[in-house]
Formats: structure tokens, C-alpha cells, sequence
């Protein structure tokens, strides 16, 4: 059970970049070109080329080739299902959190 432990650690830090869950974000519709990616991230060429052999590494994404183009796209869409998820969270903590403010505020 220990081994799941560091496993889930490892995808946690992998998907711990703003960046990163930009790219999941973008392909949560579906497959897309890397020169896609490039545009909307507004990554230079090296910076994303790392981020998605990171996320490859992990399991996150798949990507292939075609032609002189390269294709990603989520590997599982239950990684969506969980960012989608802490989202919510992270949505909920935000209220809570105004509205203590409020209660509190002269």
C-alpha cells in the first residue's frame, strides 16, 4: 500500500505547475497540436517541449506523431474528473473564506 502512497505523491507534484494544469485544461476536449499548445500557453518551444515529457513520464498524457506534427491528448479522463474536482474545492474555500471575512468586517 506504501507504494501507492509514493505514486500518487509523484502525479501530485507533477500536476503542482500552474502551467501544466493549463495544458490538462486545454486538452480536456479533445486531442490537440503541440503548435496549439504553444499558442495558448504562450510557452517557448522548450519550456512546454519539458512540461510534456514530464506529464508523458507520469502517465498524464499521450502524445503521437503525425507527419511533422505532434498530437496530445489526455491520457485518462479521469485526471480532468480530479482537477475539475479540486477546482470545486478551491471554489468552495473562496466563499468560506468571504464569508468569515464578512462576519468579521466592522
Amino acid at each position: 500500500m506504501k507504494h501507492i502512497y509514493e505514486l500518487h505523491a509523484e502525479v501530485c507534484k507533477t500536476l503542482a505547475h500552474a502551467k501544466r494544469i493549463e495544458i490538462i485544461n486545454l486538452l480536456r476536449s479533445g486531442e490537440k497540436p503541440v503548435s496549439l499548445l504553444l499558442e495558448e500557453t504562450g510557452l517557448l518551444k522548450a519550456n512546454l517541449s519539458q512540461h510534456l515529457s514530464v506529464m508523458r513520464q507520469r502517465g498524464i498524457i499521450k502524445a503521437r506523431k503525425e507527419g511533422l506534427s505532434v498530437f496530445c491528448r489526455i491520457a485518462n479522463p479521469k485526471i480532468v474528473r480530479a482537477c475539475d474536482l479540486m477546482r470545486e474545492v478551491l471554489f468552495e474555500q473562496t466563499e468560506e473564506r468571504k464569508e468569515t471575512f464578512k462576519k468579521w468586517k466592522p
